[in-house]
């Protein structure tokens, strides 16, 4: 899907892709193996695309968002359980990075459409973490 975007990205004005990886890819955990491989994969995919195509001018970079909480992967039972399992309340488990702060689709989103327009348009092969701080990273 990727190549067959390429002919169209490199007629676009200023072209632009993001890829949406996971914290996964710096700081993996148990029990996310093939998750944790299929989006290390996508992420060398990225970088080989931005070296493959920044001679035409397209730009090619990856968002790495932790948990994003208003997705359906997090019902009120995964949370209850992930927090029982830290030993904290549902609030602290979603607040359990470095700013204290929880991670929504719209800060992803922001992210994306912030590498995607002008103010990045001078950034490829860029590995961004939307994650609040991870101490596991940092």
């Amino acid at each position: 899907l990727l190549r067959a975007c390429a002919p169209y990205l490199s007629q676009g004005f200023d072209p632009a892709v993001v890829f949406v990886g996971s914290k996964n890819v710096p700081a993996p955990g148990p029990g996310a193996a093939a998750y944790s491989v299929a989006k290390a994969g996508l992420a060398q995919l990225a970088r080989i695309a931005a070296l493959e195509w920044g001679s035409e001018g397209i730009r090619v970079n990856t968002v790495h968002p932790n948990a994003v909480y208003d997705t359906a992967i997090w019902t009120d039972e995964v949370l209850a359980s992930r927090a029982a399992h830290h030993g904290v309340s549902v609030a602290e488990y979603k607040r359990s990075n470095v700013l204290g702060t929880e991670l929504q689709a719209a800060d992803v989103a922001e992210t994306v459409a912030a590498l995607l327009g002008a103010q990045f348009d001078k950034t490829t092969g860029a590995q961004i973490p939307v994650d609040g701080g991870n101490d596991r990273v940092i």
